[in-house]
């Protein structure tokens, strides 16, 4: 035999050897579904307790499609490689997860790993949900099962080669995923402790707002909830002051996770919109306290109010309404509802965009998304709506508006190649 087929057959050895390997390390067994006559009962008080937790994971926000019923699944997520479809959790026994024991729950909230032995994607934030306590996972699983059963089965999971071999997560969580609660710090407060453990579990935060890595995986350390992408909405830093005008205060914090506004800061759109009206603002006062202190902890909260209000006085003293182009569609288009001082009242909220996190972001996606398509749903009663200029405003009008915002409202240098990336976006959000 030449040398050359000796090393070919040692290499192919080698590669059948590592893949049978890879394939035993990442086996997983299914678990027995749940018969009929061994369902679970579950008492009223773990329901209601299990309600809350459904609410703080932000279940029905994923799990339900536009128009579906809750928690039926079948959200589409766009990435990269394909589209993810969100899966049905409502207690069907055919579609859902009516055959899934406690056992089965915990293994995919820990493991990530569903109860016919599958892996499932991060796009379920196993990763951050691995942190649940025993007994908060009892209470969810009471909950979820209680539930009425619907039968829906959503779409299938399409990625490509090789994000379509499911086994290949085992590596992933090697190296993302490090399973079980996090131990409390001596150093903090109960309430301080108890804000990490709901932000870190269930809440999920650094799901959205932590950058990732080359191979999608969170970035810890520095990087961790200081601001990443959410469904191709920039998601800010929940931590420091970096692109704010003023700090996040416990009290704007714990206001915005109850209303989804907060006059220093502006008001839930996007994403973030239905975490709030779903989520946060179905929680008790004492758990979004508890999530204000845990984020907000390293902030000095004196004298933030008065900062922010100098900031909206200086900015709107520098208003020349119908001086040029931006000042005139700024005018037409958005002082009755943003200016503080000026104009009439309307329903709703006034956000100042003195104060606006997007007008101070590196990159302007937010606030063109906002203008393109407005503010439809509001994340609770009483904010109001914002009205879509998609079709009354073209691509320069909307680049020359938004740089007069950046430049008058914000010490920001204008955003370059603006109106490009508003043809963009348009084009990209266009309702086929």
């Amino acid at each position: 035999m030449s040398k050359a087929k000796k090393i070919f057959g040692y290499s192919a050895l080698a590669v059948v050897i590592v893949a049978v390997g890879g394939l035993a390390l990442s086996w997983q067994s299914a678990i027995e579904p749940l018969k009929a006559d061994s369902m679970p009962t579950f008492s009223a008080e773990q329901i209601a307790r299990g309600e809350k937790l459904a609410a703080l994971g932000d279940c029905a926000v994923c799990h339900t499609r536009p128009g579906g019923e809750t928690n039926t699944g079948g959200l589409a997520m766009e990435i990269p490689f394909g589209t993810i479809y969100t899966t049905n959790i409502t207690p069907d026994i055919e579609t859902g997860i009516g055959t899934w024991s406690y056992e089965a729950f915990e293994r995919a909230m820990r493991h990530g790993v569903s109860r016919e032995g599958n892996y499932l994607y991060p796009a379920f934030p196993y990763t951050a949900f691995t942190h649940t306590t025993d007994n908060d996972l009892h209470d969810l699983y009471a909950w979820l099962m209680s539930q009425k059963p619907i039968h829906y089965q959503p779409a299938k999971t399409s990625l490509t080669f090789p994000f379509n071999i499911r086994q290949g997560i085992w590596a992933w969580n090697q190296l993302y995923l490090t399973a079980g609660p996090i131990a409390p710090d001596s150093m903090q407060s109960d309430e301080w402790n108890r804000g990490a453990y709901l932000a870190e579990g269930l809440g999920h935060c650094s799901a959205c707002h932590s950058p990732r890595d080359i191979l999608f995986g969170e970035k810890g350390g520095e990087h961790h909830l200081m601001g990443g992408v959410a469904e191709e909405w920039t998601a800010p830093a929940l931590k420091g002051n970096q692109s704010v005008p003023v700090a996040w205060s416990h009290q704007d914090m714990a206001e915005f996770l109850r209303t989804g506004f907060s006059a220093n800061h502006g008001v839930a759109a996007g994403p973030m919109a239905p975490v709030i009206r779903e989520g946060t603002s179905q929680l008790t006062e004492e758990d979004r306290e508890a999530i204000a202190t845990y984020l907000t902890s390293s902030v000095d909260n004196q004298q933030i109010t008065s900062k922010a209000q100098e900031i909206v006085q200086q900015t709107e003293d520098k208003i020349e309404p119908l001086s040029n182009e931006g000042s005139r569609l700024y005018s037409g288009a958005c002082m009755a509802c943003h200016a503080q001082t000026k104009g009439a009242k309307m329903s709703g909220v006034r956000p100042a965009l003195a104060l606006n996190t997007n007008l101070y972001a590196e990159a302007p996606d937010n606030t063109i998304r906002v203008v393109l398509d407005g503010i439809e749903f509001e994340a609770t009663e009483g904010l109001g709506s914002m009205p879509a200029f998609r079709h009354n405003l073209s691509d320069q009008q909307i680049a020359t508006l938004l740089n007069y915002l950046r430049t008058t409202f914000t010490d920001k240098a204008p955003w370059p190649n603006l109106e490009q990336k508003v043809a963009q976006l348009r084009a990209e959000t266009e309702v086929k």
